[in-house]
Protein backbone atom coordinates (compact mmCIF):
# COMPACT_ATOMS: atom_id res chain seq x y z
CA UNK A 1 0.00 0.00 0.00
CA UNK A 2 2.73 2.47 0.92
CA UNK A 3 4.43 1.85 -2.45
CA UNK A 4 1.21 2.81 -4.22
CA UNK A 5 0.90 6.01 -2.19
CA UNK A 6 4.54 6.94 -2.79
CA UNK A 7 4.10 6.27 -6.52
CA UNK A 8 1.08 8.57 -6.60
CA UNK A 9 3.02 11.23 -4.71
CA UNK A 10 6.03 11.06 -7.04
CA UNK A 11 3.76 11.09 -10.11
CA UNK A 12 1.96 14.22 -8.89
CA UNK A 13 5.25 15.97 -8.11
CA UNK A 14 6.54 15.13 -11.62
CA UNK A 15 3.38 16.77 -12.99
CA UNK A 16 4.41 19.96 -11.12
CA UNK A 17 1.59 19.64 -8.62
CA UNK A 18 2.34 21.81 -5.55
CA UNK A 19 3.91 19.56 -2.92
CA UNK A 20 1.19 20.35 -0.36
CA UNK A 21 -1.58 19.35 -2.80
CA UNK A 22 0.32 16.23 -3.88
CA UNK A 23 0.82 15.10 -0.28
CA UNK A 24 -2.82 15.85 0.58
CA UNK A 25 -4.13 13.81 -2.38
CA UNK A 26 -1.82 10.86 -1.68
CA UNK A 27 -2.78 10.88 2.01
CA UNK A 28 -6.50 11.11 1.24
CA UNK A 29 -6.32 8.15 -1.16
CA UNK A 30 -4.54 6.07 1.48
CA UNK A 31 -7.15 6.86 4.12
CA UNK A 32 -9.98 5.93 1.73
CA UNK A 33 -8.41 2.63 0.65
CA UNK A 34 -7.46 1.65 4.21
CA UNK A 35 -10.90 2.70 5.48
CA UNK A 36 -9.34 4.93 8.12
CA UNK A 37 -11.77 7.45 9.70
CA UNK A 38 -11.28 10.78 7.93
CA UNK A 39 -11.37 12.55 11.28
CA UNK A 40 -7.67 11.66 11.48
CA UNK A 41 -6.95 14.44 8.95
CA UNK A 42 -8.01 17.42 11.10
CA UNK A 43 -6.54 15.73 14.17
CA UNK A 44 -3.09 15.42 12.60
CA UNK A 45 -3.31 18.86 11.00
CA UNK A 46 -4.02 20.47 14.37
CA UNK A 47 -1.43 18.42 16.21
CA UNK A 48 1.47 19.40 13.96
CA UNK A 49 0.78 23.15 13.92
CA UNK A 50 -0.20 23.36 17.59
CA UNK A 51 3.32 24.18 18.74
CA UNK A 52 4.55 27.15 20.77
CA UNK A 53 8.00 27.26 19.07
CA UNK A 54 6.25 27.52 15.70
CA UNK A 55 5.00 30.99 16.67
CA UNK A 56 8.54 32.21 15.97
CA UNK A 57 8.14 31.34 12.30
CA UNK A 58 5.80 34.18 11.22
CA UNK A 59 7.54 36.59 13.59
CA UNK A 60 10.96 36.14 11.95
CA UNK A 61 9.30 36.47 8.54
CA UNK A 62 7.87 39.79 9.73
CA UNK A 63 11.28 40.92 11.02
CA UNK A 64 12.88 40.51 7.60
CA UNK A 65 10.15 42.49 5.84
CA UNK A 66 10.18 45.26 8.47
CA UNK A 67 13.95 45.63 8.17
CA UNK A 68 13.79 45.82 4.39
CA UNK A 69 11.09 48.49 4.48
CA UNK A 70 12.67 50.36 7.40
CA UNK A 71 16.09 50.97 5.87
CA UNK A 72 17.98 48.48 8.03
CA UNK A 73 19.07 46.34 5.07
CA UNK A 74 20.66 49.24 3.17
CA UNK A 75 22.64 50.30 6.25
CA UNK A 76 23.95 46.77 6.72
CA UNK A 77 25.01 46.73 3.07
CA UNK A 78 26.85 50.07 3.41
CA UNK A 79 28.69 48.87 6.51
CA UNK A 80 29.73 45.62 4.81
CA UNK A 81 30.98 47.62 1.82
CA UNK A 82 33.17 49.79 4.04
CA UNK A 83 34.84 46.64 5.40
CA UNK A 84 35.43 44.46 2.33
CA UNK A 85 34.54 46.58 -0.71
CA UNK A 86 38.23 47.22 -1.40
CA UNK A 87 38.97 43.52 -2.04
CA UNK A 88 39.14 42.11 -5.57
CA UNK A 89 35.55 41.59 -6.67
CA UNK A 90 34.52 44.09 -3.99
CA UNK A 91 30.73 43.96 -4.11
CA UNK A 92 30.78 40.18 -4.36
CA UNK A 93 32.49 40.08 -0.96
CA UNK A 94 30.12 42.78 0.30
CA UNK A 95 27.22 40.61 -0.80
CA UNK A 96 28.47 37.66 1.25
CA UNK A 97 29.33 39.68 4.36
CA UNK A 98 26.02 41.55 4.27
CA UNK A 99 24.16 38.24 4.04
CA UNK A 100 26.18 36.91 6.97
CA UNK A 101 25.19 39.92 9.09
CA UNK A 102 21.57 39.96 7.92
CA UNK A 103 21.22 36.26 8.65
CA UNK A 104 21.50 37.09 12.34
CA UNK A 105 18.25 39.03 12.03
CA UNK A 106 15.92 37.35 9.54
CA UNK A 107 16.68 33.61 9.78
CA UNK A 108 15.38 33.03 6.26
CA UNK A 109 17.14 32.56 2.92
CA UNK A 110 14.16 33.83 0.93
CA UNK A 111 13.92 36.95 3.13
CA UNK A 112 17.61 37.58 2.42
CA UNK A 113 17.35 36.95 -1.33
CA UNK A 114 14.15 38.97 -1.71
CA UNK A 115 15.02 41.88 0.57
CA UNK A 116 18.74 42.49 0.94
CA UNK A 117 19.25 40.73 -2.42
CA UNK A 118 17.40 43.48 -4.30
CA UNK A 119 19.78 46.10 -2.87
CA UNK A 120 22.84 43.95 -3.59
CA UNK A 121 21.95 43.13 -7.20
CA UNK A 122 21.08 46.74 -8.06
CA UNK A 123 24.33 48.05 -6.54
CA UNK A 124 26.43 45.44 -8.37
CA UNK A 125 24.81 46.25 -11.72
CA UNK A 126 25.40 49.97 -11.27
CA UNK A 127 29.12 49.32 -10.77
CA UNK A 128 29.66 47.17 -13.83
CA UNK A 129 29.10 43.64 -12.56
CA UNK A 130 27.26 41.14 -14.76
CA UNK A 131 23.65 40.49 -13.75
CA UNK A 132 24.38 36.76 -13.80
CA UNK A 133 27.24 37.07 -11.31
CA UNK A 134 25.18 39.36 -9.08
CA UNK A 135 22.27 36.90 -9.04
CA UNK A 136 24.55 33.89 -8.50
CA UNK A 137 26.40 35.24 -5.48
CA UNK A 138 23.19 36.71 -4.03
CA UNK A 139 21.46 33.33 -4.21
CA UNK A 140 24.47 31.42 -2.86
CA UNK A 141 25.10 33.81 0.03
CA UNK A 142 21.40 33.77 0.98
CA UNK A 143 21.81 30.15 2.06
CA UNK A 144 23.82 31.38 5.06
CA UNK A 145 20.62 32.85 6.52
CA UNK A 146 19.11 29.63 7.89
CA UNK A 147 22.47 28.45 9.27
CA UNK A 148 23.35 31.49 11.40
CA UNK A 149 20.92 31.98 14.31
CA UNK A 150 18.13 32.85 14.63
CA UNK A 151 17.09 30.28 12.03
CA UNK A 152 13.53 29.51 10.98
CA UNK A 153 14.37 26.03 9.55
CA UNK A 154 16.21 25.12 12.75
CA UNK A 155 13.10 25.99 14.75
CA UNK A 156 11.11 23.61 12.52
CA UNK A 157 13.82 20.96 12.92
CA UNK A 158 13.82 21.36 16.70
CA UNK A 159 10.05 20.78 16.70
CA UNK A 160 10.29 17.71 14.47
CA UNK A 161 13.34 16.09 16.11
CA UNK A 162 12.74 17.22 19.68
CA UNK A 163 16.13 18.97 19.72
CA UNK A 164 17.31 21.95 21.76
CA UNK A 165 16.72 25.20 19.88
CA UNK A 166 19.42 26.93 21.91
CA UNK A 167 22.05 24.31 21.04
CA UNK A 168 20.99 24.36 17.38
CA UNK A 169 21.37 28.13 17.24
CA UNK A 170 24.89 27.93 18.69
CA UNK A 171 25.78 25.07 16.36
CA UNK A 172 25.17 27.20 13.27
CA UNK A 173 27.75 29.91 13.98
CA UNK A 174 30.96 28.22 12.84
CA UNK A 175 29.44 26.47 9.77
CA UNK A 176 27.87 29.80 8.72
CA UNK A 177 31.21 31.59 8.97
CA UNK A 178 32.90 28.77 7.02
CA UNK A 179 30.27 29.14 4.29
CA UNK A 180 30.97 32.87 4.06
CA UNK A 181 34.75 32.30 3.84
CA UNK A 182 34.33 29.59 1.18
CA UNK A 183 32.08 31.81 -0.94
CA UNK A 184 34.45 34.77 -0.63
CA UNK A 185 37.34 32.62 -1.83
CA UNK A 186 35.28 31.66 -4.88
CA UNK A 187 34.35 35.32 -5.45
CA UNK A 188 38.05 36.27 -5.40
CA UNK A 189 38.98 33.77 -8.13
CA UNK A 190 35.85 34.57 -10.15
CA UNK A 191 36.55 38.32 -9.95
CA UNK A 192 40.21 37.86 -10.86
CA UNK A 193 39.26 35.88 -13.95
CA UNK A 194 36.70 38.48 -15.08
CA UNK A 195 38.66 41.50 -13.86
CA UNK A 196 35.82 42.87 -11.77
CA UNK A 197 36.40 46.25 -10.09
CA UNK A 198 37.15 46.97 -6.48
CA UNK A 199 36.64 50.09 -4.41
CA UNK A 200 39.43 52.22 -3.01
CA UNK A 201 40.66 51.30 0.44
CA UNK A 202 38.30 53.12 2.82
CA UNK A 203 39.44 55.66 5.33
CA UNK A 204 38.91 54.95 9.00
CA UNK A 205 36.47 57.87 9.01
CA UNK A 206 34.28 56.17 6.40
CA UNK A 207 34.31 52.86 8.28
CA UNK A 208 33.39 54.52 11.56
CA UNK A 209 30.66 56.57 9.88
CA UNK A 210 29.02 53.51 8.31
CA UNK A 211 29.40 51.63 11.59
CA UNK A 212 27.71 54.48 13.46
CA UNK A 213 24.80 54.52 11.01
CA UNK A 214 24.30 50.76 11.24
CA UNK A 215 25.19 50.28 14.92
CA UNK A 216 21.65 49.83 16.21
CA UNK A 217 20.85 47.43 13.37
CA UNK A 218 23.97 45.43 14.18
CA UNK A 219 22.79 45.14 17.77
CA UNK A 220 19.83 43.02 16.64
CA UNK A 221 21.55 39.60 16.77
CA UNK A 222 23.35 40.62 19.98
CA UNK A 223 20.03 41.44 21.67
CA UNK A 224 18.32 38.29 20.39
CA UNK A 225 21.06 35.77 21.10
CA UNK A 226 22.16 37.46 24.30
CA UNK A 227 18.60 37.37 25.59
CA UNK A 228 18.17 33.72 24.65
CA UNK A 229 21.40 32.46 26.19
CA UNK A 230 21.11 34.62 29.30
CA UNK A 231 17.65 33.20 29.87
CA UNK A 232 15.84 36.54 29.52
CA UNK A 233 13.47 35.09 26.92
CA UNK A 234 12.93 31.90 24.95
CA UNK A 235 13.80 31.59 21.23
CA UNK A 236 10.09 31.94 20.45
CA UNK A 237 9.79 35.09 22.56
CA UNK A 238 12.98 36.37 20.90
CA UNK A 239 11.10 36.51 17.61
CA UNK A 240 8.59 38.93 19.14
CA UNK A 241 11.43 41.01 20.61
CA UNK A 242 12.97 41.13 17.13
CA UNK A 243 9.70 42.43 15.66
CA UNK A 244 9.51 45.17 18.30
CA UNK A 245 13.16 46.12 17.75
CA UNK A 246 12.80 46.20 13.95
CA UNK A 247 9.67 48.35 14.30
CA UNK A 248 11.48 50.71 16.69
CA UNK A 249 14.39 51.11 14.27
CA UNK A 250 12.15 51.64 11.25
CA UNK A 251 9.63 54.02 12.82
CA UNK A 252 11.63 55.93 15.44
CA UNK A 253 15.35 55.80 14.58
CA UNK A 254 15.59 55.62 10.79
CA UNK A 255 12.08 57.00 10.16
CA UNK A 256 11.83 55.16 6.83
CA UNK A 257 9.08 52.76 7.89
CA UNK A 258 5.59 54.23 7.43
CA UNK A 259 2.25 53.01 8.69
CA UNK A 260 1.17 52.84 5.06
CA UNK A 261 3.77 50.08 4.56
CA UNK A 262 2.27 47.83 7.22
CA UNK A 263 -0.77 46.59 5.28
CA UNK A 264 1.45 45.30 2.47
CA UNK A 265 3.96 43.80 4.92
CA UNK A 266 1.28 42.01 6.97
CA UNK A 267 -0.39 40.70 3.81
CA UNK A 268 2.95 39.30 2.62
CA UNK A 269 3.48 37.55 5.97
CA UNK A 270 -0.05 36.11 5.90
CA UNK A 271 0.48 34.75 2.38
CA UNK A 272 3.84 33.20 3.26
CA UNK A 273 2.70 31.71 6.55
CA UNK A 274 -0.49 30.43 4.94
CA UNK A 275 1.55 28.45 2.43
CA UNK A 276 3.80 27.07 5.18
CA UNK A 277 0.90 26.18 7.48
CA UNK A 278 -0.88 24.29 4.72
CA UNK A 279 2.34 22.45 3.91
CA UNK A 280 2.87 21.53 7.55
CA UNK A 281 -0.73 20.42 7.98
CA UNK A 282 -0.78 18.12 4.94
CA UNK A 283 2.66 16.71 5.68
CA UNK A 284 1.52 15.97 9.23
CA UNK A 285 -1.08 13.50 7.97
CA UNK A 286 1.47 11.90 5.64
CA UNK A 287 4.00 11.37 8.43
CA UNK A 288 1.24 9.71 10.48
CA UNK A 289 0.71 7.33 7.55
CA UNK A 290 4.44 6.53 7.39
CA UNK A 291 4.43 5.77 11.11
CA UNK A 292 1.28 3.65 10.81
CA UNK A 293 2.96 1.60 8.07
CA UNK A 294 6.05 1.12 10.30
CA UNK A 295 8.34 2.66 7.68
CA UNK A 296 10.78 4.13 10.26
CA UNK A 297 11.01 0.77 12.06
CA UNK A 298 11.53 -1.12 8.80
CA UNK A 299 14.35 1.21 7.77
CA UNK A 300 15.89 0.96 11.23
CA UNK A 301 15.79 -2.84 11.04
CA UNK A 302 17.42 -2.76 7.61
CA UNK A 303 20.22 -0.45 8.78
CA UNK A 304 20.83 -2.62 11.84
CA UNK A 305 20.92 -5.87 9.87
CA UNK A 306 23.09 -4.37 7.12
CA UNK A 307 25.61 -3.08 9.70
CA UNK A 308 25.50 0.41 8.20
CA UNK A 309 27.94 2.62 10.11
CA UNK A 310 27.27 6.27 11.01
CA UNK A 311 29.65 7.63 8.29
CA UNK A 312 27.91 5.55 5.61
CA UNK A 313 24.48 6.58 6.87
CA UNK A 314 25.49 10.25 6.82
CA UNK A 315 26.60 9.87 3.20
CA UNK A 316 23.23 8.32 2.30
CA UNK A 317 21.38 10.99 4.29
CA UNK A 318 23.27 13.76 2.49
CA UNK A 319 22.24 12.37 -0.90
CA UNK A 320 18.59 12.00 0.15
CA UNK A 321 18.49 15.48 1.67
CA UNK A 322 20.08 17.13 -1.37
CA UNK A 323 17.51 15.42 -3.58
CA UNK A 324 14.67 16.53 -1.30
CA UNK A 325 15.99 20.09 -1.39
CA UNK A 326 15.88 19.99 -5.19
CA UNK A 327 12.21 18.99 -5.40
CA UNK A 328 10.59 20.75 -2.45
CA UNK A 329 11.09 23.51 0.09
CA UNK A 330 12.79 23.23 3.47
CA UNK A 331 9.86 22.97 5.88
CA UNK A 332 7.99 20.02 4.29
CA UNK A 333 11.29 18.21 3.75
CA UNK A 334 12.12 18.38 7.45
CA UNK A 335 8.63 17.31 8.54
CA UNK A 336 8.48 14.48 5.99
CA UNK A 337 11.87 13.03 6.87
CA UNK A 338 11.69 13.48 10.65
CA UNK A 339 9.83 10.23 11.47
CA UNK A 340 12.20 8.31 9.17
CA UNK A 341 15.53 9.77 10.26
CA UNK A 342 14.89 10.37 13.96
CA UNK A 343 14.92 6.72 15.15
CA UNK A 344 17.91 5.99 12.91
CA UNK A 345 20.16 8.76 14.25
CA UNK A 346 19.08 7.80 17.77
CA UNK A 347 20.09 4.18 17.13
CA UNK A 348 23.42 5.13 15.53
CA UNK A 349 24.28 7.61 18.28
CA UNK A 350 24.40 10.65 15.99
CA UNK A 351 23.93 13.92 17.85
CA UNK A 352 20.58 15.46 16.74
CA UNK A 353 22.12 18.95 16.86
CA UNK A 354 24.96 17.88 14.55
CA UNK A 355 22.46 16.20 12.25
CA UNK A 356 20.23 19.29 12.32
CA UNK A 357 22.90 21.54 10.82
CA UNK A 358 23.61 18.86 8.18
CA UNK A 359 19.90 18.70 7.33
CA UNK A 360 19.46 22.46 6.98
CA UNK A 361 22.63 22.99 4.92
CA UNK A 362 21.74 20.13 2.57
CA UNK A 363 18.27 21.49 1.99
CA UNK A 364 19.57 25.02 1.41
CA UNK A 365 22.03 23.78 -1.22
CA UNK A 366 19.18 21.80 -2.81
CA UNK A 367 17.09 24.98 -2.84
CA UNK A 368 19.66 26.52 -5.21
CA UNK A 369 19.04 23.87 -7.85
CA UNK A 370 16.27 22.96 -10.33
CA UNK A 371 13.53 21.92 -10.64
CA UNK A 372 12.16 23.94 -7.69
CA UNK A 373 15.05 26.08 -6.38
CA UNK A 374 12.98 28.70 -4.49
CA UNK A 375 15.99 30.75 -3.35
CA UNK A 376 17.45 30.84 -6.86
CA UNK A 377 14.01 31.62 -8.28
CA UNK A 378 13.65 34.70 -6.06
CA UNK A 379 17.19 35.90 -6.83
CA UNK A 380 16.76 35.40 -10.60
CA UNK A 381 13.48 37.35 -10.46
CA UNK A 382 15.27 40.18 -8.64
CA UNK A 383 17.99 40.18 -11.30
CA UNK A 384 15.62 39.90 -14.25
CA UNK A 385 17.28 36.83 -15.77
CA UNK A 386 15.93 33.36 -16.51
CA UNK A 387 15.98 30.63 -13.88
CA UNK A 388 18.06 28.37 -16.14
CA UNK A 389 20.66 31.06 -16.80
CA UNK A 390 20.84 31.89 -13.11
CA UNK A 391 21.53 28.26 -12.23
CA UNK A 392 24.33 28.00 -14.78
CA UNK A 393 26.17 30.87 -13.10
CA UNK A 394 25.28 29.77 -9.57
CA UNK A 395 26.62 26.24 -9.97
CA UNK A 396 30.31 27.19 -9.33
CA UNK A 397 29.26 28.69 -5.98
CA UNK A 398 27.54 25.46 -4.98
CA UNK A 399 30.93 23.68 -5.01
CA UNK A 400 32.41 25.55 -1.97
CA UNK A 401 29.12 25.00 -0.13
CA UNK A 402 29.44 21.26 -0.76
CA UNK A 403 33.00 21.37 0.62
CA UNK A 404 31.69 22.97 3.82
CA UNK A 405 28.92 20.34 3.94
CA UNK A 406 31.52 17.56 3.74
CA UNK A 407 33.57 19.15 6.54
CA UNK A 408 30.67 19.57 8.96
CA UNK A 409 29.36 16.08 8.18
CA UNK A 410 32.56 14.24 9.04
CA UNK A 411 34.07 16.63 11.58
CA UNK A 412 31.27 16.98 14.16
CA UNK A 413 33.45 19.18 16.35
CA UNK A 414 32.97 22.06 13.91
CA UNK A 415 29.25 22.01 14.68
CA UNK A 416 29.28 20.93 18.32
CA UNK A 417 32.18 23.00 19.67
CA UNK A 418 30.13 26.05 20.69
CA UNK A 419 27.06 24.14 22.00
CA UNK A 420 29.30 21.91 24.13
CA UNK A 421 31.33 24.89 25.33
CA UNK A 422 28.43 27.18 26.26
CA UNK A 423 25.54 24.81 26.97
CA UNK A 424 25.87 21.61 28.97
Amino acid sequence: MILLILTILVFLVILNTPISIAVAIASFIYLLIENVPLVIIPQQMFQIVNSFPFLAFPMFMLVGLLMNAGGTSSRIFDFAESLVGHLKGGLGHVNVLASLIFSGMSGSAIADAGGLGAIEIEAMRERGYDSEFAVAITAASSTIGPIIPPSVPMIIYAMAFDASIGRLFLAGFIPGILMAIALMIMVFFYAKKRNYPKAAFPSMKKILKSFYKSFLALLTPVILLGGIFLGVFTPTEAAVVAVLWASFLGFVIYKELKFSHLAKIFLEVVIRIGVVLFLLATVGTFTWILTRENIPQLLLSFITSANITPPVFLLIANCVLLLMGMITTVTPSIILLAPIFFPIIEKLGIDPVHFGVIVVLNLMIGNLTPPVGPVLYVASAMGGISFQRAFRYTFPFIIPLLVVLFLITYIPGIVLFLPNLLMK
